[in-house]
C-alpha cells in the first residue's frame, strides 16, 4: 500500500501548491446563495439531517450543498472529504495517512398541490480504499472488527454504501406531516444526528469515542420508519436489522428487521432541538453471538447565527445495557462539542468526552482478546481542540480548508500502566467540500478542461 500512500501524498502536495500559487481562487467575499425553498430539507419540527433526525431549524447545510434540477425533480449533492495525517504518542499510539470521505446524491420532488413529497437518497464512501488495512489509529476507540479481531485503539472505515433509502411525506395539516422512510441501508430512529452530519461536529476529522453508545446505528440494514411531525414535535418508530456491518465494506448487507426503536424530538425554538430515543438492538456484534443491547440516548442541539458565521453546540448522552448469557453490562458515554465559524472562513471547535471502557483495551488486538469478557473497568476522558482556515472558496463549487486538532486524555491508574501517563493525539488535515450549485460546477469544470 506504499504506492497508494505516495499517491495521496502527491495529491495533497499538488492541492497545497494550488492553494498558495493560484490567485484566481483567493476570493474573500464569497456569500453562498441557495434556493431556500427546498421543502425536502425541512419539516415543521426542524432541519432534516441524517436519516429522519432533526437539527435546529436555523441550521443550514445549503452553503456546503450543490443544487440543480432534472425536470420536476430537485437534484442535490452533498459531500465531505478530509485528507488526514494522525500522529499519536505513548506505547499504544499509532501514525497514519488516510482519508475519511462521503458523498450524498439526492432527488426530491413535490406533487399533489405540494401536499406530497418524495426524496430518494444514497450515501457513498470511498473509505474502503482510502483507509488501508481496515482501520486507522484512534486511541481508546473500540467497535467492530478488523481481520477477525476486535478493533482496539482504532476506527473502522465506513461502508461504500452508507445509505440506500427513500422518504415519503404527506401533509395532513398546516404544520403536520406523516412520513415514511426506509430502504436496504439507512438510519433508524435511534440516537442523535450522526456525527458526519452534525453541525457541532462538522470540522472534527475523527469519530466520537462514544460512537458505539450513541449513533453507531447510522448504517443499518433493512430499515423501516414511520413517524408524525406536528408543530414543534416529531415522534417516530423504526424496525431494522440489528447486527453491525461486517468487514466487507463493499457489501450491501441483508437480514430481516429484528430490532426496534423510537425517538421523540422537540424543537421549542428555531435554534434549539432536543431528542430522546431508546431501542433494542438484537445480536449487535458478530464476534459476540447472542449479545443484545438496550440503548438509550438523549441530546440537545443548539445553533446560533452570527453576523459572519455561526456557533453550533451539542450535549449528548448514550447508554448501552448489554445482555449476554444472562449477564448484564452497562456503558455510559457523555459528550459536549461545539464548533464556532467566525468571519466566514475560520473554524474553532472542541469536543469533550467522558465514557466507560471495558477491559479489552488493556490487552489490545490479540486473539486472546476474543476470550476476555467486556466488563467495564473505568472511564476515559478525552479533550479535543481544533482550528481550521478555509484557504480558498471558488465562487461556484469548491471549498478547501486546512485544519489541525490536538487531543489529550484523562486515564485511570490501570490504563496509565498500558498507555503511558500522558498519551496525546495530533491531527493535520485538508478539508474538501462543495459549495454553490451543480450548473456552476459543470461550467467551472468545462473552463478548467479548456472547453
Amino acid at each position: 500500500m506504499k504506492g497508494f500512500s505516495f499517491g495521496l501524498s502527491r495529491a495533497l502536495s499538488v492541492m497545497l501548491f494550488l492553494v498558495f500559487t493560484s490567485p484566481a481562487f483567493a476570493q474573500d467575499n464569497y456569500a453562498p446563495t441557495m434556493d431556500m425553498h427546498m421543502r425536502g430539507m425541512e419539516n415543521s419540527a426542524g432541519h432534516l439531517a441524517s436519516g429522519t433526525g432533526l437539527e435546529p431549524t436555523n441550521t443550514s447545510e445549503f452553503s456546503n450543498m450543490m443544487q440543480g434540477s432534472l425536470g420536476k425533480w430537485t437534484v442535490m449533492f452533498h459531500a465531505d472529504s478530509k485528507v488526514v495525517d494522525i500522529q499519536q504518542t505513548g506505547p499504544r499510539g499509532g501514525d497514519k495517512f488516510f482519508s475519511t470521505n462521503w458523498m450524498m446524491p439526492m432527488l426530491s420532488r413535490e406533487f399533489g398541490d405540494k401536499k406530497h413529497s418524495i426524496m430518494l437518497r444514497t450515501m457513498l464512501s470511498f473509505e474502503p480504499v482510502t483507509v488501508t488495512k481496515r482501520r486507522f489509529p484512534q486511541l481508546f476507540q473500540t467497535g467492530e472488527t478488523a481481520y477477525d479481531l476486535p478493533i482496539i485503539d482504532g476506527q473502522h472505515p465506513h461502508n461504500f454504501f452508507m445509505e440506500l433509502a427513500g422518504r415519503y411525506d404527506v401533509n395532513i395539516g398546516k404544520q403536520s406531516q406523516l412520513f415514511f422512510y426506509g430502504g436496504a441501508i439507512g438510519e433508524p430512529a435511534l440516537g442523535p444526528i450522526a456525527f458526519p452530519h452534525r453541525a457541532s461536529a462538522s470540522e472534527n476529522p475523527l469519530a466520537m469515542l462514544g460512537h458505539h453508545e450513541q449513533d453507531s446505528t447510522h448504517i443499518s440494514y433493512s430499515v423501516i420508519t414511520a413517524g408524525v411531525s406536528s408543530g414543534a414535535v416529531q415522534f417516530e418508530g423504526s424496525a431494522f436489522h440489528g447486527q453491525e456491518p461486517n468487514e466487507n465494506r463493499w457489501y450491501i448487507g441483508t437480514g430481516k428487521p429484528d430490532s426496534f426503536s423510537y425517538r421523540l424530538t422537540v424543537s421549542p425554538t428555531r435554534s434549539l432541538t432536543g431528542q430522546f430515543s431508546s431501542g433494542h438492538i438484537n445480536d449487535r456484534e458478530a464476534h459476540e453471538p447472542g449479545l443484545d443491547t438496550f440503548r438509550t440516548t438523549a441530546s440537545i442541539h443548539h445553533n446560533l447565527i452570527l453576523a459572519e458565521g455561526s456557533l453550533a453546540s451539542s450535549v449528548i448522552w448514550g447508554r448501552n445495557r448489554d445482555r449476554v448469557d444472562g449477564e448484564q453490562r452497562i456503558f455510559n458515554a457523555y459528550a459536549l462539542e461545539s464548533t464556532l465559524n467566525f468571519k466566514n472562513r475560520n473554524w474553532v471547535w472542541t469536543r469533550i468526552e467522558n465514557l466507560d471502557k471495558d477491559q479489552t483495551i488493556l490487552y489490545g488486538e490479540k486473539p486472546e482478546t476474543l476470550e476476555i469478557e467486556e466488563t467495564p473497568i473505568g472511564r476515559v476522558q478525552s479533550y479535543s481542540f481544533g482550528y481550521e482556515r478555509d484557504l480558498f472558496r471558488t465562487t461556484h463549487w469548491l471549498n478547501v480548508g486546512l485544519g489541525f486538532q490536538f487531543t489529550t486524555y484523562g486515564l485511570t491508574k490501570e490504563m496509565k500502566a498500558v498507555y503511558g501517563n500522558r498519551p496525546q493525539s495530533y491531527v493535520m488535515f485538508l478539508h474538501i467540500r462543495p459549495v454553490g450549485n451543480m450548473a456552476s460546477m459543470m461550467r467551472a469544470m468545462r473552463v478548467m478542461a479548456g472547453h
